[in-house]
């Protein structure tokens, strides 16, 4: 089953249970599923880039869930900490910290990267292999911790 279909399942349960902030979330899912459709002219959506939306809206809140927490506006940053928790429940399962170090390290040494200069070759590898179940933001910082 598509993540269309699936969102589409969970904006009527929603509406039934009239969870305005699961609502809204899924409803703006919907919509970047949507737009990528029409930008790739009806081709179908594959589960990348799927991935890549969702990963791509919890950064976007995230983001702004820190400049309204740094505001004191914790009504707002209360409201996108809620959206991000109904957004994760698409995502696979995510890395641990200690699965991430497992998995990079191992991706390290096929690589045979040994200091940062290799870093780049790494980052290539680790972000194909483990998109979807950890941010690049947390397989950048454990690359560099492994290769330092």
């Amino acid at each position: 089953m598509s993540l269309e279909h699936t969102i589409s399942e969970a904006i009527k349960t929603a509406m039934r249970e009239k969870d305005r902030i699961a609502l809204d979330s899924l409803r703006a899912v919907k919509s970047q599923i949507l737009l990528l459709k029409t930008e790739a002219r009806g081709a179908e959506v594959s589960p990348e880039q799927e991935i890549a939306i969702l990963q791509r809206m919890i950064k976007q809140r995230r983001d702004s869930f820190e400049q309204f927490a740094a505001q004191g506006r914790n009504d707002l940053a209360d409201v996108e900490t809620a959206q991000i928790k109904v957004i994760e429940q698409f995502l696979p399962k995510q890395l641990t910290a200690e699965e991430l170090e497992s998995e990079v390290g191992k991706i390290i040494t096929g690589t045979g990267a040994e200091s940062l200069k290799d870093l780049g070759k790494v980052m290539g590898i680790a972000s194909k292999a483990l998109s979807g179940r950890s941010d690049g933001k947390s397989i950048s910082e454990m690359v560099k911790k492994l290769l330092s």
